[in-house]
């Protein structure tokens, strides 16, 4: 942007840049100026002016002076009452060398045009009488000589001031007895003496010492006030007289009881006649201070182009900053104030002027003149002084700073705010985006400046504590940066120091430490084992789904081997990412090869989910704070910790914001999911154990589902498996070496078993593919036995429900083929044989009929009992209209019964419909008949409402019969 620095542009007059000025220097004192003692800049009329900027309010003044001293109006009596250092002193200091006239008026600095609008060409020089409360209190009790006249109270010494001796005469009586003179004997003293000026400063703490009813050489309390009655009557009587007397703004100023009273007392003789003045408004310190602490500003369209550059980054920005930028009017603010920000003076003259001791220009000078020295110094290149550009890591700063506020701040400053060892500093060394610009010091030192008078001040110095973000945004953010990185700046802060607290959107410090402290100190009792771990067990919690059990932190003995898929999560240390996977591999290869001391057998039936290298210590700090949030709210809910209503508020709160995250930081965490297999090829060996990774995704609300979703895409999970695959893995592995027929339960055993072997959900995934592939006989046949060279049960591209268990066999094809047409040939030979016929080799159909049929009887041989007393019945006789006896050897009927537990019935008879009935009913022309018999004995007998409820039942169920019988 090319924007100029503000060292480049305004340069600080020499005692600033030096350091050689004192705090003394900033204290205007009226006496020493009168008594020809003070500092230069005060006692030279010229350079006094040339570093005085001539409010509005101190342009009305003079006006009333130079009019009143000429004879053509003004006020004869004018209070000044402002703030605690708003002005007053200077104020009477400007009066006092415009009135000297030791300097010719037209050359002062801002006066020529006040006497011009006076239409005063030439300003007589005025007597100036100076009444100083602070340099007089002695003279209370203590009178003064004056060569050979003593004085013994104020009135005395104001006569001696404008007359001398001739002038004491006028008041020697009163002086004497101590009583107060008339108004006559006041008006004859300032006409001998006109044009005069009565200067008037700290008049309450002369009063004060006063007491009701006790007589002092100066007097009595009654009449002091007698004789500011008297003066400001005579003044009005004398055209070029005039009294200038600085009162107290508030009752704190005014300090004691008696002062307070004093006060009242003055302010309603004064009122009588005063002309109220309020010498300095905050904009107006803008250009005091500018001119006191700076020589000049050597680049007056470089300091326009920096404060445009402010105005157009607050309107481009216009959400994150105070209302009042976005007005016209900030542009002249920044510029009057320039190179001081009016932040910077906004805060000291609304908040800081609340305390105590801090005069609101003399406190501005004296702090902003060390932050410049040590801004200069220190090389700082700000666009503009802001408050995130005070150096409070300089001791004369941070010193003047504290100076004002109560005890405790050091610790604050050097841990919390700035400076070598303070947390702001480390935290900006440790992220480049935060240290390029010093986000974290620019913020803390923002709100130590918008915040700490609301912990000096009694009540506060504000309704709400603390300073809003868009007015911290204002004390931070320069024109050219991203004002989202003092957002980040303040959320590391927040979670970070020890005294800053937020609340509302506000934040502030505090010389107590905050719960952050309190937390920070606990986290540390709580052990990663016995506290940590549990807790992030406890929060791993996933819905069952494929898996038939998920097993969390489980030691490798209490992870069952069994058919189950099993889910198997890897505790915290076991970590993995794509450059280390060693520690969650070594620890699921450990699970994976044993149960306890024993060898696993079913490897195949294990997945793992491990935690990510690089989150995994982000949530053991997480979950220590949560578990330090819940002792702290537990702790105040049970009595043992004392916490004020916001702390126990911002604990809860805390609590909640720490477990709402948890649940997040764990997802984003634990989603690695590992799962090992083993390349391997007939004759070829068998590969190392290797291991897939894939990431899940952490916004998924169901996790199960996720990870069998990842399984299945990925192939390492079969769910649906098509005929063709198993057929292939069986010619693989399993009919070689003249072996025909394979245990289908032997099958699925040892998938469940080898890495290298398809990953099946569960058997009935293998069910289903085979009862989908034997309707073919592409693939396999089935047999439920084999005797020598026969299969019995035997099943061949046909329709059939398949039971899986031990009998039953995978046969692989072209035997299965070879030895369907040895059926269907003998088959042929019974039939021709029932006729009377040889066979035909080209009768086809009775091929069929008669292979039917043997498989067939085969099946119904090997059908299992019921549960269910009932009989089926076949159809009569062959197709063909063949006599029964030419298959009389096939079975037509079917019965079977068997008991069931009164307890379990409801499940044994679904177990025995879906087993045996099913069997029959899908087949077609098979009539099936169910009956049901219950008996029932009570050896004392059933009573009344049961047998009613027994009988009510069956009637509505339709039973044929039912009765009781004794």
């Amino acid at each position: 942007m090319g924007l100029k620095p503000w060292r480049e542009i305004a340069i600080p007059h020499d005692d600033v840049l030096k350091g050689t000025f004192q705090q003394a220097e900033f204290a205007a004192d009226i006496s020493r100026v009168h008594q020809g003692s003070a500092t230069l800049e005060y006692q030279d009329a010229s350079l006094f002016f040339q570093r005085t900027f001539i409010t509005e309010g101190m342009r009305l003044l003079l006006d009333s002076v130079v009019k009143r001293l000429a004879g053509k109006g003004g006020d004869p009596v004018i209070q000044l009452q402002t703030a605690f250092g708003g002005g007053k002193t200077h104020t009477l200091l400007a009066v006092y060398h415009l009135a000297k006239g030791e300097a010719a008026a037209g050359k002062l600095q801002g006066i020529p045009p006040i006497l011009d609008a006076a239409g005063i060409s030439e300003l007589p020089r005025a007597r100036v009488a100076v009444l100083d409360g602070v340099e007089l209190l002695d003279l209370a009790s203590k009178p003064r000589s004056h060569g050979g006249v003593t004085v013994k109270t104020i009135w005395g010494e104001l006569a001696w001031q404008l007359g001398g001796a001739e002038g004491y005469a006028l008041v020697k009586e009163a002086d004497e007895s101590g009583t107060a003179p008339g108004k006559g004997a006041l008006a004859d003293l300032l006409a001998s003496r006109a044009p005069c000026i009565i200067l008037m400063d700290e008049l309450v703490r002369y009063v004060s010492q006063f007491e009701e009813g006790k007589t002092l050489s100066g007097g009595t309390y009654d009449t002091q006030l007698s004789f500011i009655q008297a003066l400001t009557e005579a003044l009005k009587a004398v055209p070029t007289a005039i009294l200038l007397a600085s009162l107290p703004f508030s009752d704190r100023e005014a300090g004691s009881q008696q002062g307070v009273k004093a006060l009242r007392a003055l302010e309603h003789y004064f009122g009588r006649v005063q002309a109220l003045w309020k010498p300095v408004a905050t904009e107006e310190a803008f250009e005091i201070v500018r001119r006191r602490l700076f020589s000049n500003v050597s680049d007056r369209l470089a300091a326009e182009e920096v404060c445009r550059a402010y105005a157009d980054y607050y309107a481009a920005n216009s959400g994150d900053f105070p209302p009042e930028t976005q007005e016209s009017g900030y542009l002249d603010r920044l510029k009057h104030a320039y190179p001081i920000h009016p932040e910077v003076f906004d805060r000291l003259y609304e908040d800081w002027s609340s305390l105590d001791n801090f005069q609101r220009t003399r406190g501005v000078l004296k702090l902003m003149a060390k932050v410049i020295h040590r801004l200069w110094t220190s090389g700082n290149n700000d666009l503009m002084i802001q408050p995130g550009s005070l150096p409070l890591f300089d001791s004369d700063t941070s010193n003047e700073a504290i100076y004002y506020l109560p005890a405790g701040w050091d610790p604050v400053l050097e841990r919390d705010i700035d400076g070598e060892r303070a947390a702001t500093t480390e935290l900006d060394n440790a992220k480049p985006l935060f240290g390029s610009i010093h986000a974290c010091r620019r913020i803390a030192r923002t709100v130590f400046l918008g915040s700490a008078p609301d912990a000096g001040a009694v009540g506060g110095a504000k309704h709400h504590r603390g300073l809003e973000l868009e007015r911290l945004l204002l004390g931070c953010a320069q024109p050219g940066q991203v004002v989202g990185h003092y957002k980040d700046g303040v959320r590391a802060l927040v979670d970070r120091l020890q005294y800053l607290n937020s609340a509302s959107n506000r934040y502030w410090f505090d010389t107590r430490p905050n719960l952050r402290r309190e937390m920070e100190d606990r986290k540390r009792r709580f052990d990663m084992r016995e506290d940590v771990y549990p807790f992030i067990k406890d929060k791993l919690r996933f819905a069952s789904g494929v898996f038939g059990g998920i097993h969390v932190f489980t030691p490798s003995a209490d992870v069952p081997d069994d058919w189950q898929l099993r889910l198997v999560v890897l505790p915290p240390e076991a970590t993995f990412s794509r450059s280390a996977q060693a520690p969650a591999t070594e620890a699921a290869l450990s699970i994976l090869r044993s149960r306890g001391d024993q060898p696993r057998q079913r490897q195949n039936r294990l997945i793992f989910l491990a935690p990510d290298a690089d989150s995994i210590s982000r949530l053991k700090d997480q979950v220590s704070s949560a578990l330090a949030w819940q002792s702290i709210v537990a702790d105040v809910k049970d009595g043992r910790l004392n916490l004020d209503q916001h702390q126990t508020k911002q604990a809860s709160h805390s609590l909640e914001q720490v477990t709402e995250a948890l649940g997040r930081m764990v997802r984003e965490t634990y989603k690695w999911l590992l799962a090992p297999l083993q390349e391997a090829k007939p004759g070829k060996g068998i590969g190392e154990i290797q291991w897939d990774h894939f990431q899940i995704n952490p916004a998924v609300v169901n996790r199960t589902e996720e990870i069998e979703k990842t399984l299945r895409e990925n192939e390492l999970l079969i769910t649906e498996w098509a005929p063709v695959h198993l057929a292939k893995m069986m010619q693989a592995w399993f009919w070689k070496e003249g072996v025909e027929a394979v245990s289908a339960l032997d099958t699925w055993q040892k998938s469940c078993c080898y890495l290298y072997l398809p990953r099946l959900r569960d058997a009935d995934t293998l069910r289903a593919t085979i009862n989908a592939g034997v309707t073919s006989r592409d693939f396999f046949g089935l047999a439920y036995a084999q005797a020598d060279d026969r299969f019995q049960g035997f099943h061949f591209g046909e329709n059939t429900t398949v039971i899986l268990d031990d009998s039953l066999l995978l046969i692989e094809p072209k035997v299965a083929a070879d030895f369907a047409a040895k059926l269907d040939q003998e088959a042929a030979e019974r039939e021709a044989a029932a006729k009377g016929l040889e066979p035909d080799a080209n009768d086809q159909g009775a091929s069929d009929r008669g292979a039917n049929g043997t498989r067939a009887g085969s099946a119904a041989a090997g059908a299992t009992g019921s549960s269910i007393s009932g009989a089926t019945e076949s159809l009569p006789g062959g197709s063909d209209g063949s006599p029964k006896a030419a298959v009389s050897t096939r079975k037509r009927m079917f019965f079977g019964s068997v008991d069931l537990d009164p307890v379990r019935a409801k499940l044994q008879f679904s177990e025995v419909a879906e087993e045996v009935l099913l069997l029959f009913t899908q087949k077609p022309g098979i009539k099936v008949r169910v009956s049901l018999e219950i008996e029932a004995e009570a050896p004392f007998g059933f009573d009344e409402s049961l047998q009613r409820s027994v009988r009510e039942n069956c009637n509505q169920l339709k039973f044929k019969n039912h009765s009781f019988e004794e």
